[in-house]
């Protein structure tokens, strides 16, 4: 059997009706030159299949690997070592790729040569507050350490594409972050201080239904923190230098950018929220600093 271009991994921890969403969009792929296969990695013991992958494995080869409970970045790892394809292509189980997602993933390889290229995630559930005020920290961010596409510096790890080769040198993910967060940070500051060049192609889209509640959103954003914390310490490291905080311009634009994109009082409580989203990080990050409890993985 030829191998293909793309090896998709998708991580995914006793979310049903995410995993299936997920993998009927990957049936629906436009496929790339050379074609695609998609791993599935069920971050859990069990026997047998997942029920959730059977209308789409007619049309698309998916494996399914199960791991003891490690953390999705080590389920990535997992992932990509049964991949075949010479590219591998992350999403999440909570994310609907666009039709031409691997496509345009295909082109921005071809265009630029650099070994990682990210795509754009948007919100999928614009309706739900919590989610559309996780979108603004998360798009302020892209905006703010990709701004030059051809010079990105971070990439979430839901619309990611890394050559396999030198995924495989750069040693993964790192799987000590058993959250789901820092993780992606961590592998795209290595891929940096390795030389390499990060790409950032917004045209192509990943849709992410990560439906959230007030304690939800506050737990997300809380594991942010504690991987924030173990990110800053591993970069501090790597680079021999002090730990480095984001300037007090990026808080001030990010309780701000609700106001760019609504308009009156729910403007108000976007930014209540991303303001709140901030206060969650922080509490994570000095729990972590205080405790090191950010290894565990996430239940």
């Amino acid at each position: 059997m030829a191998e293909p271009l793309f090896t998709v991994v998708v991580p995914t921890f006793r979310r049903p009706s995410q995993i299936a969403g997920c993998l009927a969009a990957l049936g629906r792929l436009e496929p790339p030159t050379g074609g695609f296969e998609t791993v599935v990695v069920a971050d859990e013991e069990g026997d047998g299949s997942l029920p959730e992958l059977e209308p789409v494995t007619g049309r698309v080869p998916v494996r399914l690997v199960r791991q003891r409970h490690s953390g999705p970045g080590a389920a990535r790892n997992t992932g990509a070592r049964q991949a075949r394809g010479r590219f591998l292509a992350f999403t999440d189980d909570d994310c609907v790729p666009s039709p031409d997602w691997l496509a345009k993933l295909e082109a921005a390889f071809a265009g630029s040569g650099a070994p990682v290229v990210g795509g754009r995630t948007v919100n999928g559930l614009p309706d739900n507050l919590f989610s559309e005020a996780s979108q603004l920290v998360h798009d302020h961010v892209y905006r703010y350490y990709n701004g030059n596409p051809m010079a990105a510096r971070f990439f979430a790890s839901n619309n990611l594409a890394i050559q396999t080769q030198a995924f495989v040198r750069i040693g993964g993910f790192d799987p000590a972050f058993g959250l789901a967060g820092g993780e992606d940070r961590d592998l795209c500051d290595r891929f940096l201080h390795a030389g390499s060049r990060l790409v950032y192609a917004p045209e192509a889209v990943v849709r992410h239904s990560h439906d959230l509640s007030l304690v939800r959103f506050w737990r997300q954003h809380d594991w942010y923190g504690q991987g924030a914390h173990r990110f800053h310490r591993a970069r501090a490291l790597r680079r021999q230098e002090p730990v480095r905080i984001e300037p007090l311009r990026f808080y001030r634009d990010l309780l701000s950018i609700s106001f760019d994109r609504h308009r009156g009082a729910e403007a108000l409580i976007l930014s209540g929220l991303v303001g709140l989203s901030q206060v969650a990080n922080a509490a994570g990050f000095f729990r972590e600093k205080w405790t090191g409890r950010a290894g565990r993985p996430s239940a």
